[in-house]
């Protein structure tokens, strides 16, 4: 080796060269965060730490615009809300106590940039790394679920990322043997260019099985296991999540285009065997998934929460690719790799179980009783950090927040109420008709039958139903129920109601499924955080959210926040999905959807109907219009409501139910009338003196049910005594959904071929 060729220790070199002109703006850093960085460390970064901290302090993993919000969940959780809280928020998922010694763990984070950019692959590993995060708990992922949204349907764009969206959901989920069970699909324009990827995992584990996420005890060990590394994903989400769609080329240009992660199912699949056996065995004191950011994150987050110090050896990563340099492997984000701490007297028992599962698994660091992140390769140190500037103090801005009084009034003022609308019984039933067939409100087979739904065998519902419901312990029929909305023109209209809406349904279909709600998990997709409206809307949505759960003793438990949505200057509309977990004690009591007993079956409307149309999607497809006031919100209601449907369902007392909600009574009778293959006569008088108001109104706090013929009085004086609004409605039977002598029938057959033809004609038969 000549003299040019050994080795300079690039710490030193950094303290050397000072001046040394370094590419940050380029990785993301603001002057004033390079200038922090330098004041931090005591000199310039070098490669590998300038790498670390630019995708660390990423919006994407260091909340930096949004911290300052969300410590306002933390305010409002109470005590009773913490009883069955196992962890909370700042961990890898929230987890929850089920009884019966089970818990439960889940959370919804977004890939919506990398999926823009490649839609299969940045949909798939989406799916994977929120499964990552569940077995980081100590769980077993038992269920999936994938709220989506997309441009309009006829959009060119929405063409392209829509199937391979779908696809790589579908692909990477059913590889992995986990049912999926829950999500949306939602049309809108605000979306063309900017699709929204969230992905929700469901695990399940025996409380005492609870692992966290900590690098602890001089002299442990630090193993990486699972896949190899490689250059796949550098910068990638911690980039794309961090930066803005560029409108240049309609809107299809990229002011940055990192490679995305490519995902492999199988060898994830072998990896949550893996890790079963290791938690079974006691192998593992911390353990850390690598998703965005890679090491960079697993390394300084271990680090952080630990008791010491740690050095890592970047010789002994296994790599895939030639030539990596230490930044490129600090930031690589190669999928389907864990990062765990271990007693030096379980290593080879670790190994000898990775082996086992064929999984590669390697020691390439360990726990020191320093307080300093220490990172070498090819015998250089070229990091050497305070782990916690890197992973828990990083940048925390107080963006300016404030209303945009003209565009908001203006939105507001624009009232649904002078819009046309059908007044004879042709033109109503017609109009039913249309909306059936709504992009919006349509049958989502098309999507859903790509996706497995029953896989493992606990699936005792699913898409189709108001919430999917999936049993955890076999011996006594315990199981769970998850559902995820947001109606995301409501939240336009007004940020903290709108976000208490979509709180109120999630929680409302896991109540109509006959599941108690227990707490809440979210993903809040919002454009820039440096436009000042954006972060009212932010900023509201969170207060809406978070007041709306201490009404409803259901915690906030973990989630992500999703920046930058937007192409060019235009944002999103604001989207803060709300999924909401409930438990059931008998699985056999879930209430099926729709009108699914028999004929002759009391159909009973709960809760009361006002002319609200203020982002309805009415208004929305006959009519592209948005604006005026969102449905009221009365989450006393939604609470009373809750208990009288978990408590009606453990007693057998119903035979269907279905959540009424995009669409209004009109859609909720399609759809129930569908999925029980039975008609209905109802009357609508007594819904509300307006027949258009009755059927299309989108009221909150709404629910179909059916209860038998003999039990029907028994259960309308159950709901006077809980405090519910409850109309009979009519019965069951026949194959025409009859909505009296005034409206006149519409067959089954006119309506399936409606519901169900929309996505078909647009995307061709189903491909899996």
């Amino acid at each position: 080796m000549t003299q040019s060729q050994v080795p300079v220790d690039s710490v030193k070199h950094a303290e050397a060269t000072p001046e040394q002109p370094q590419p940050f703006r380029e990785l993301g850093l603001k002057d004033d965060e390079y200038v922090r960085i330098r004041e931090i460390l005591g000199r310039r970064p070098t490669d590998a730490e300038l790498a670390m901290y630019s995708v660390m302090w990423s919006e994407h993993c260091s909340y930096k615009s949004s911290k300052v919000h969300l410590r306002y969940f933390g305010e409002t959780t109470t005590e009773q809300m913490r009883s069955t809280m196992l962890a909370g928020i700042g961990e890898n998922a929230g987890v929850v106590s089920v009884g019966d010694g089970w818990a439960v763990t889940f959370k919804v984070e977004s890939h919506n940039h990398p999926s823009y950019v490649e839609p299969y692959q940045g949909a798939a590993t989406g799916v994977g790394g929120i499964v990552r995060d569940i077995m980081a708990m100590g769980a077993r992922p038992i269920a999936v679920g994938d709220p989506l949204r997309f441009g309009p349907l006829d959009a060119d764009d929405t063409g392209r990322v829509l199937p391979g969206i779908v696809a790589g959901v579908g692909g990477y989920g059913n590889c992995l043997g986990l049912p999926n069970v829950a999500g949306e699909v939602v049309f809108d324009p605000s979306y063309a260019g900017n699709p929204l990827v969230n992905a929700l995992c469901v695990g399940a584990l025996k409380t005492e099985d609870l692992h966290l996420a900590f690098a602890s005890g001089t002299g442990n060990k630090i193993i990486l296991f699972g896949a190899t590394t490689g250059l796949d994903g550098i910068g990638g989400v911690s980039v794309l999540a961090s930066e803005t769609f560029d409108s240049a080329g309609g809107g299809t240009g990229r002011k940055k285009l990192p490679s995305v992660q490519v995902g492999d199912p199988f060898t994830e699949k072998v990896l949550i065997e893996c890790c079963l056996e290791l938690f079974a065995a006691g192998l593992v004191v911390g353990i850390q998934d690598l998703g965005g950011a890679g090491l960079s994150c697993a390394t300084s987050e271990l680090a952080s929460a630990g008791d010491g110090g740690m050095h890592v050896d970047l010789d002994a990563v296994p790599l895939r690719a030639t030539g990596m340099t230490a930044a490129e492997i600090l930031s690589s984000e190669s999928q389907e790799r864990m990062c765990a701490v271990v007693t030096p007297e379980n290593v080879e028992a670790f190994l000898a179980v990775c082996r086992k599962w064929d999984t590669i698994a390697t020691v390439i660091g360990e726990v020191t009783d320093g307080d300093r992140l220490v990172i070498t390769s090819q015998g250089e140190t070229v990091v050497d950090v305070p782990p916690r500037t890197v992973a828990h103090e990083g940048p925390v801005y107080t963006r300016p927040v404030a209303r945009d009084d003209a565009k908001q009034d203006a939105l507001n003022a624009d009232s649904p109420e002078m819009l046309p609308r059908p007044e004879t019984p042709s033109e109503l039933r017609a109009e039913i008709l249309r909306m059936a067939a709504a992009p919006n409100l349509a049958s989502r087979s098309w999507v859903t039958d790509q996706y497995d739904r029953y896989v493992r065998g606990n699936t005792v519902a699913a898409h189709g139903a108001d919430a999917g419901v999936v049993q955890v312990d076999e011996s006594t029929g315990r199981g769970i129920a998850v559902a995820t909305d947001c109606n995301a023109r409501f939240v336009a209209l007004d940020p903290y109601v709108g976000a208490q809406l979509a709180l109120a349904e999630a929680y409302r279909n896991v109540a109509t499924s006959g599941a108690v709600p227990l707490a809440v998990t979210d993903c809040l997709n919002f454009g820039s955080p440096e436009d000042p409206h954006v972060m009212w809307q932010f900023e509201q949505a969170v207060r809406g959210l978070a007041d709306g759960c201490v009404v409803l003793g259901t915690p906030v438990t973990g989630g992500n926040v999703s920046f930058y949505n937007q192409t060019g200057t235009t944002a999103i509309l604001p989207t803060p999905v709300v999924g909401v977990l409930g438990v059931i004690d008998d699985v056999t009591t879930a209430v099926r959807s729709g009108f699914a007993g028999a004929d002759g079956d009391t159909v009973v409307l709960l809760g009361t109907t006002a002319a609200e149309f203020g982002g309805s999607e009415w208004a929305h497809e006959v009519h592209g219009h948005l604006g005026g006031r969102p449905p009221a919100v009365d989450l006393e209601h939604e609470r009373r409501l809750a208990q009288l449907l978990a408590a009606a369902a453990a007693d057998r007392a119903l035979t269907g139910s279905h959540d009424l909600s995009d669409g209004g009574l009109a859609q909720g009778l399609v759809e129930a009338a569908l999925a029980g293959g039975r008609g209905a006569r109802v009357d609508l008088a007594g819904v509300h003196e307006d027949s258009f108001t009755a059927l299309f109104a989108e009221s909150a706090g709404r629910v179909l049910v059916t209860v038998p013929a003999d039990g029907a009085e028994a259960f309308l004086a159950r709901a006077a005594e809980a405090g519910v609004p409850a109309l009979r409605l009519g019965e069951t039977g026949g194959d025409v959904l009859d909505l009296g002598d005034a409206l006149g029938t519409l067959a089954l057959d006119e309506l399936r071929a409606a519901w169900e033809g929309t996505l078909p004609a647009r995307f061709g038969a189903v491909s899996v």
